[in-house]
């Protein structure tokens, strides 16, 4: 009963606190603006083109004055809540703190912009601890309008024994990708995250299911089950909030858009000022460009390095290189059947701008990656050995709030691979395969986006021109996204 009471008082003074907070914001404002009444001199009768000017300038000083005041009061007024659940999660000793992924720790995404801010990992722990473990629930829905002179659908790439999730969305109205996710703190020790997609047929499939440590000591995380690769720069991000409707060519080509497959994750956040992690993987190697689980279902590796850091209070860069090694056995792309490994090395460069770190109103993103693959075994019982080459680089400009445009351009290049394989999926005809994008978009908030995007496609047999409409909202408690 002590305890109790203890802890009612706590809660009071938090609370008293908060508005002891707004009053003192009140105050400040009051005293400021009294005191500027005060000082400031009595208007003429006539005032001259300089003396309005000289007013003007007077206000805007004011109102800036004004608003880093509040800013500053809004800042503390946060620490103060943040304070508040602390206290209740010591008192309870159940809190646990939210999951911080390293590989985004100095950075937490706007959902729908996709961009990054400076962010402290924050608690969970509220004046309820009863509810500290229910699962956060999310629901993302993702729609499509397309028109195109040639038929979507059932893409191929030339030169290319694609697999995964090539397509684009088919012709007319599409439902697209829907999410539904389920993410919680299980207890001291486990983070919980689980994604099931919803296909444009209504298909279920588990996306990701996986645990992710939070307490492992010196920098290290560990995570198992299903989950996106670390790889690159986009593998981990899911399609909703990728800074275009699809994926970029090479990641179409050599990932079939993107990679996820069963296993475990290890990664090091180094304890300098440099942002800068280590992440190794070992996969089961069903997942395109791998198949057929090889090796006891341990059949592919990755491991990554990511480096970034602030250039100034306007500009920062993430840098990354990655590498996949994959077995397959019996992959069937149209009938032709390959078997043996893949490997590839990813090298990847984002820049962001934002005037004076403020990436509300205006902000720049440039990203370019580079891949370079081979692919060595037999198809249909024939020797193979292919090197590989793509590429792709895109910028997206948001000039106004809620107004976006962006532009991306990606290739690929393969090795001829031969007589004896001409008329398989590997022979490109001669085709050097590209694709050009373009893109407006609308943010209406952070949880629902408008978008049109025009894409001349000639990755394929049959070039292609198309438009796509789609829409994307978000609602339910949906976690940051990566820088």
């Amino acid at each position: 009963m002590r305890v109790r009471i203890t802890l009612d008082q706590m809660e009071e003074n938090v609370h008293f606190s908060r508005y002891a907070a707004g009053a003192f914001a009140a105050a400040t404002l009051l005293g400021t603006a009294n005191a500027h009444a005060q000082t400031a001199p009595a208007p003429a009768p006539a005032q001259s083109g300089e003396d309005i000017t000289a007013l003007r300038h007077d206000m805007e000083s004011l109102r800036q004055e004004y608003e880093s005041r509040i800013a500053d009061l809004e800042a503390r007024l946060a620490r103060a809540e943040a304070a508040e659940g602390v206290q209740s999660a010591t008192a309870d000793q159940t809190a646990v703190a939210a999951p911080v992924d390293q590989s985004t720790a100095p950075m937490t995404t706007d959902v729908a912009n996709n961009d990054a801010y400076s962010a402290s990992p924050v608690s969970t722990a509220g004046p309820n601890s009863q509810s500290l473990y229910n699962p956060g629930m999310s629901v993302v829905l993702n729609g499509f309008l397309t028109a195109a002179h040639e038929d979507t659908g059932s893409e191929r790439i030339a030169g290319v024994a694609s697999g995964g999730e090539i397509e684009n969305p088919p012709r007319g109205f599409s439902l697209g990708e829907s999410e539904f996710g389920l993410s919680s703190n299980i207890d001291p020790y486990f983070y919980g995250f689980l994604v099931v997609a919803l296909d444009n047929e209504g298909a279920a499939n588990v996306e990701e299911a996986y645990i992710q440590t939070t307490s492992l000591p010196a920098g290290l995380t560990l995570t198992a089950g299903r989950f996106f690769s670390g790889i690159g720069y986009v593998n981990e991000t899911h399609a909703h909030n990728w800074a275009f409707s699809d994926a970029a060519l090479p990641y179409r080509a050599f990932l079939g858009s993107q990679l996820g497959d069963d296993g475990v994750q290890l990664t090091w956040l180094a304890p300098t000022d440099q942002f800068l992690l280590f992440g190794v993987e070992a996969l089961r190697g069903e997942a395109y460009p791998a198949a057929g689980a090889r090796n006891d279902g341990i059949g592919s590796y990755a491991a990554f390095v990511r480096t970034g850091n602030d250039i100034d209070v306007s500009n920062s860069y993430l840098a990354s290189v990655s590498y996949l090694h994959t077995q397959a056995a019996d992959r069937d792309t149209e009938g032709d059947l390959f078997s043996g490994h893949d490997d590839l090395v990813i090298g990847s460069l984002t820049y962001k701008w934002a005037p004076g770190g403020n990436r509300l109103n205006q902000n720049f993103t440039a990203t370019g990656e580079v891949f370079f693959g081979n692919e060595n075994g037999t198809l249909n019982g024939i020797p193979v050995d292919q090197d590989r080459f793509g590429w792709y680089v895109q910028g997206v400009y948001q000039f106004m709030p809620r107004w976006r445009v962006g532009l991306r351009y990606a290739a690929l290049h393969s090795d001829d691979p031969g007589a004896a394989l001409s008329g398989t999926v590997l022979d490109d005809l001669g085709i050097n395969p590209y694709t050009a994008t373009a893109l407006l978009e609308w943010d209406a908030s952070e949880f629902s986006r408008l978008r049109l995007q025009y894409s001349h496609d000639e990755s394929g047999f049959d070039p292609n021109d198309i438009l796509t409409m789609q829409y994307t909202v978000i609602y339910g408690l949906h976690g940051a996204h990566r820088y």
